[in-house]
């Protein structure tokens, strides 16, 4: 097989990939899936994330390797293995982080990257319903919506945030990012807006587009320093050869991106030699800067009814579903949160360090069923951890997942942001309209004391998990750690681009699934350009 333009993974970015380059019916695009078709139901209905996270059909089901900040505990990060990737799997939050983050990656080097340069790229992918603006689109192929469900519990919690002393926000992806509000999310007409239903459904009919499932790219072809395409294992285990006349892009995401960079002999030598592979290229960088939100949840059993109550029955459960097949509203409809919060620590910090996801049910864990008792959560998560980690191989063979080492909670900035973060939720429990709601604090327990800061390190490094938004591995930047060019082309190697979440030179303050879109828009753009 051979194609002009050769794209491994159909995850966010991917598809973004697929769909710009094959628009030119002058250019042959192959796209490479390590998973299948999205015909799983539950893929396309907003809440059915609670049942598609921790399937080996579609997600990857990572583990972390003990980790040293959560007292050795190993925790699980699931990523998409499915046409769309994590966008088919993921909580629908539309969230672009705040200016500043790119700003931030254009002073260090990555010119282009700055907020006035990739504004344009966000506009361009997005189709709002609340329709175009100076900072939103109306046209684009990603749908984004408001929530068409609402929870006195979380309208309450809205509203105590405001009595604690943070500002009201109707659009944290506006001018300000600072603010209480409630989520958009990419759905159209109540129904995921995946990457590859906003994407790739529409041109899957190009004759120069040719989409593979279920090919487990396992090694970049390389000709002296240049990528000539890949190789990939079917379902039968048998090994195919994809020729790229001129790009290979990875577009796997920060778990897979730099372990096929590494099985292809691209990283740092001395761990290659130590998994038997020949050295290539040796580029330490990769695996590296591995950074992640770690999220806090807080639970707060109530003395009226939550969405708990609401799915405990078989009669609850028959009228939910039927509200969304009349209506394609209510509790089938909701994204992974309903409000959030974009707050400061502290009042020298010049924007907000912490996100809140606030949910009208608590779970103790997604993917297995509300709890059995009325409550809500509070997450609260820091946005520009200082923490990072790295993707280690785990030997030469592609089927083997490699090891993921976050290194949670390594530097003092990180351990008091999310400290504080835990006391300002525990703070806006106790204001009005929400305390009265409230018939006891369930996690952290009431007799943590509320200023004790090494207790509560001690909580939350026992009972923290990843809000799943692994990022850097493959950074962008021109120092001595960077993978990858301001034009996403691999250090070293020509015809090698990496377009996904592993280029982020920092993390972004907020979620990552449009900025991976963007992404993806902002790749193409320079792939066409030449």
């Amino acid at each position: 097989m051979r194609a002009d333009y050769v794209i491994v993974g159909a995850g966010s970015a991917g598809c973004v990939l697929a769909n710009r380059l094959s628009a030119d019916p002058s250019n042959t695009v192959i796209l490479l899936e390590a998973g299948g078709r999205d015909t799983n139901p539950w893929i396309h209905i907003p809440v059915g994330y609670f049942r598609t996270i921790h399937n080996p059909k579609v997600d990857w089901c990572y583990k972390t390797e003990p980790d040293p900040g959560l007292n050795n505990r190993c925790i699980e990060w699931p990523r998409g293995k499915v046409l769309g990737g994590s966008s088919s799997l993921n909580g629908l939050l539309y969230v672009r982080g705040q200016a500043q983050d790119y700003d931030r990656w254009a002073q260090m080097g990555n010119m282009g990257w700055d907020w006035a340069s990739v504004l344009p790229l966000f506009k361009r992918a997005e189709n709002n319903e609340r329709g175009a603006d100076e900072y939103h689109g109306g046209e684009g192929p990603l749908y984004v919506s408001d929530m068409r469900i609402s929870r006195p519990i979380t309208d309450a919690w809205v509203k105590a945030a405001q009595a604690a002393g943070y500002k009201f926000n109707s659009d944290y992806n506006g001018a300000d990012q600072e603010g209480a509000s409630y989520f958009q999310l990419t759905a159209r007409n109540g129904r995921r807006c995946s990457a590859a239903v906003a994407y790739l459904n529409p041109v899957r009919s190009r004759p120069n587009l040719q989409i593979i499932t279920h090919a487990a790219v396992s090694k970049v072809t390389l000709d002296g320093a240049r990528a000539t395409g890949v190789r990939y294992l079917d379902r039968s285990g048998t090994e195919h050869t994809v020729t790229a006349s001129r790009e290979v892009v990875l577009s796997g995401g920060s778990i897979n991106t730099p372990q096929l960079l590494m099985l292809s002999g691209i990283g740092e030598a001395q761990q290659l030699k130590e998994n038997g592979i020949s050295v290539r290229k040796n580029l330490k960088g990769v695996g590296k800067n591995l950074q992640d939100h770690l999220q806090a949840r807080l639970v707060y059993k109530c003395n009226e009814p939550t969405l708990n109550d609401e799915v405990s029955s078989t009669i609850g459960k028959a009228k939910i579903g039927m509200k969304y097949l009349l209506s394609r509203s209510g509790p089938m409809s909701m994204a992974a949160s309903l409000a959030t919060g974009f707050f400061k620590t502290r009042p020298d910090v010049e924007t907000p360090d912490i996100q809140f996801h606030v949910q009208p049910l608590s779970a103790e864990n997604p993917g297995k069923g509300a709890d059995n008792f009325s409550a809500f959560t509070m997450s609260v998560c820091q946005l520009r951890p200082e923490s990072k980690g790295e993707i280690r191989l785990n030997g030469p063979d592609s089927k083997q997942h490699p090891k993921i080492i976050p290194n949670y909670l390594s530097t003092e900035t990180d351990r008091r942001t999310l400290v504080e973060g835990v006391k300002i939720a525990r703070r806006i429990a106790r204001e009005s309209p929400l305390a009265s709601k409230i018939s006891t604090e369930f996690r952290p327990s009431p007799s943590l004391p509320m200023d004790d800061y090494e207790a509560t390190l001690d909580w939350a490094r026992n009972n923290t998990a990843s809000i799943y938004h692994p990022t850097g591995t493959c950074k962008m930047g021109a120092d001595d750690m960077a993978v990858v060019d301001s034009k996403l082309r691999v250090h070293g190697i020509d015809g090698l681009r990496v377009a996904d979440c592993s280029i982020m030179p920092e993390i972004v303050s907020g979620n990552t699934n449009a900025p991976a879109i963007m992404i993806g828009e902002k790749a193409s753009d320079l792939i066409l350009a030449g």
